[in-house]
């Protein structure tokens, strides 16, 4: 057999090994199980959402954060006796509780139903209330793929190293992201879920106080912009301190993000580099000027996210309790 067919050969292997990792996932999975599961799951996060708004920025970086450490796997609500899990790791202390009380609320509304009890992982519930979220703050609406199974192990260490810092250069960004099988368009749609939400000062703080140049800020942002965020935030500002992440319509998922970083006001020095940087300025513009483009590039990197790590067989469950294993 020739090199080159070896290569074409271990690269179908390849594709067919990524294939069968969410295989079992699909649009219809609880089809003969828990029938009317979608509409449960949305009456229950439309409830959540009009007692607390900040149910849908919480929502949706949770499933980031469960995802690129151990897959989609829910092990990010795992809690542990001596806060040893996930959640404890230090960057997920700032999560705000109201995404890990929209999958539980939802997750109870499910197994109220007769037949649905104990059918459907807490890892398919965060997937479904992220979609939800998305659609009810103005975003798309679009099928999620289920079957997903809930991971039984999450440790704080596991957290190291898989998500993104705010500091975070492109490379750095593009190299996290690859390793997760998503493209550079991946991730700059995928950004755009700062569109809503907030952010705490600590996580900028080196941009508008102290930044190592010769001026006091960093040369990419705003100048307004800086002095807003200076009054928002000052230098002893108190920990709990958060600021929109897009001033103009923080509540409504749009493409406002971009418009945003055009005029150097990306909230993080992660979320701005998209735009100084030359290989996804096009990509921002693009997505900055056309609002359908982006949401369709958004649903595409979703979708690919939500295969991540899926699990299989005896490698996991559906919990009782998504705080807990079985």
């Amino acid at each position: 057999m020739s090199s080159q067919s070896l290569i074409l050969h271990a690269e179908v292997f390849l594709l067919l090994l990524i294939a069968g990792c969410h295989a079992q996932l699909r649009v219809d999975y609880y089809r003969n199980t828990c029938p009317n599961v979608e509409s449960i799951v949305r009456r229950a996060v439309e409830m959540k959402l009009q007692q607390t708004p900040v149910t849908a920025p919480a929502t949706l970086r949770l499933i980031f954060h469960d995802c690129f450490v151990r897959g989609c796997d829910a092990s990010v609500m795992l809690a542990s006796t001596n806060h040893t899990s996930e959640k404890d790791n230090p960057i997920n202390l700032s999560l705000a509780g109201d995404g890990f009380d929209t999958v539980i609320k939802a997750k109870a509304a499910v197994d109220s139903v007769p037949g649905c009890q104990n059918k459907v992982s807490c890892a398919d519930i965060l997937a479904m209330a992220t979609r939800d979220v998305v659609a009810l703050a103005g975003g798309p609406s679009y099928a999620v793929e289920l079957g997903r199974l809930d991971g039984r192990v999450s440790t704080k260490a596991s957290v190291r190293h898989h998500l993104p810092h705010p500091d975070f250069k492109l490379e750095q960004l593009n190299q996290m992201f690859a390793s997760h099988g998503l493209t550079l368009t991946d991730l700059v749609a995928l950004s755009g879920a700062h569109t809503i939400g907030f952010s705490h000062c600590s996580q900028f703080s080196k941009r508008i106080y102290n930044f190592k140049s010769k001026k006091s800020i960093d040369h990419t942002l705003n100048s307004a912009y800086a002095e807003k965020l200076q009054q928002d935030c000052p230098k002893n500002a108190d920990p709990r301190t958060v600021v929109e992440m897009d001033l103009i319509t923080p509540r409504i998922f749009d493409n406002q993000y971009y418009k945003n970083l055009q005029q150097g006001k990306g909230l993080l020095a992660s979320d701005q580099a998209l735009f100084t940087h030359k290989r996804t300025r096009d990509l921002v513009n693009l997505f900055a000027s056309n609002n359908t483009v982006f949401e369709t590039a958004f649903v595409s990197a979703m979708t690919k996210l939500g295969r991540i790590g899926i699990k299989t067989g005896n490698q996991g469950e559906i919990r009782r309790d998504c705080s807990m294993v079985n």
